[in-house]
């Protein structure tokens, strides 16, 4: 790891044949705010620089950080998000950021946010004509809903069609977002991105049951784990309902909320008899999910679901949305879906999975061992494959 750079003197760039591959990554949230996204792109930058690369990444930053950041930093100018004080919105590429990006001399330029920033540095790319890649870390046109601008949910979808359209290729986290693109005519464009986890911290032997004793859960209580950030698009609300549902049904539940976030407070009012451990990292955070009985997802807005993989890595069965991120790491045998519209269903579900405790064993011991298909190395080598595509191929076709 290493250290947030605010002043860099440019120098002169060596030939880009006598040196390893210089990548210049654009975020709208690389370490300030823990996500499942930027812990993607930091996996990524580590995996990039033991390769051989050298990474410079330009984000907006914050005084106090979630946790240090892979490769080099390059602060940002932004503001606060309205509606989510906690993110913030790059402001585009003011003069010393362009100074330092030409001292740099990058090979590539991957954009991950389709914020101002990110379509600033498409520009950028596109007139120095280097090679220019988008990633997709979430479904941006999901969100508006859940603050009110349901209305504006088009605007969004075209912007995100132009954004996309002006790369070179762009990597999607799962097969159906693959398909997608495909069928709009962009597959020639897209490439797969897929994401891993680490078997090691989320395990079925970190269980504790003396831990969940601590924490209020009865030994005879099925704990339904909420894990990730607690805002809005992450269905809080519909997670909330369900809990409630379940126990005015006389279901011996107990919610285990994991994670942090604006929705903390309402969801402490809405539900106070739930466990909520705030943020966990390391082996804190596989004791904790490894210590539920069952994984609940109502999320939306995945575009991979990082938490599911984590969950099913730790030994748990997962009742979730159907969506296409579920589908894309779930089968029959180790989770459950219900349709968005129908939390219901959902309740049913999970009432049917907290009555049968060697089902949900079963199931979980299989989403363990399904888990196993998924690593970072394996990820990672997914986008060297598509950098190393451009950099060979100096007749590439770049869209304008």
């Amino acid at each position: 790891m290493s250290t947030i750079v605010t002043r860099v003197r440019p120098s002169a760039p060596a030939p880009a044949a006598a040196r390893p591959p210089r990548i210049a990554l654009f975020s709208g949230n690389y370490n300030y705010v823990r996500d499942g996204a930027n812990r993607a792109l930091n996996r990524l930058v580590a995996d990039l620089e033991a390769r051989g690369a050298t990474v410079r990444v330009y984000s907006p930053t914050a005084p106090e950080p979630a946790f240090a950041p892979e490769g080099t930093l390059i602060p940002v100018r932004s503001i606060r998000l309205p509606g989510r004080g906690d993110y913030r919105l790059g402001l585009g590429l003011p003069r010393g950021v362009r100074a330092d990006l030409r001292g740099f001399a990058p090979d590539l330029v991957h954009v991950s946010a389709p914020d101002w920033t990110g379509v600033a540095a498409q520009r950028y790319a596109r007139a120095a004509q280097l090679p220019l890649v988008a990633s997709l870390h979430t479904r941006f046109e999901t969100y508006a809903a859940f603050y009110g601008a349901g209305l504006i949910r088009p605007v969004l979808e075209r912007h995100l069609d132009r954004f996309y359209a002006r790369c070179d290729r762009v990597l999607v986290p799962t097969l159906p977002i693959l398909a997608d693109f495909v069928a709009a005519g962009a597959g020639d464009r897209a490439r797969l991105w897929s994401r891993g986890v680490d078997r090691a911290q989320f395990d079925p032997a970190r269980r504790d049951p003396a831990w969940r004793r601590a924490q209020g859960i009865a030994d005879d209580a099925c704990a339904i784990l909420f894990f990730g950030r607690l805002v809005r698009e992450k269905g809080v609300a519909v997670y909330a309902e369900v809990v409630e549902a379940l126990a005015a049904a006389g279901t011996r539940v107990h919610p285990l909320i994991v994670g942090d976030g604006p929705e903390a407070a309402w969801l402490r009012r809405r539900l106070p008899d739930a466990t909520m451990t705030g943020h966990l990292a390391g082996d804190a955070l596989g004791r904790a999910v490894a210590s539920a009985d069952i994984f609940f997802n109502p999320s939306v807005t995945e575009a991979f679901g990082n938490v599911t993989l984590e969950a099913m890595a730790a030994g748990l069965p997962t009742v979730s949305v159907d969506v296409a991120s579920a589908r894309a790491l779930l089968a029959a045998d180790t989770g459950l879906f219900y349709p968005r519209d129908a939390p219901a269903q959902a309740v049913e579900l999970l009432a049917r999975l907290t009555m049968f405790p060697d089902r949900r064993r079963l199931m979980g011991r299989r989403a363990r061992d399904a888990s196993a298909a998924w690593s970072w190395e394996r990820a990672s080598a997914m986008v060297w494959d598509a950098y190393h595509e451009l950099l060979g191929d100096p007749a590439r076709a770049v869209p304008r």
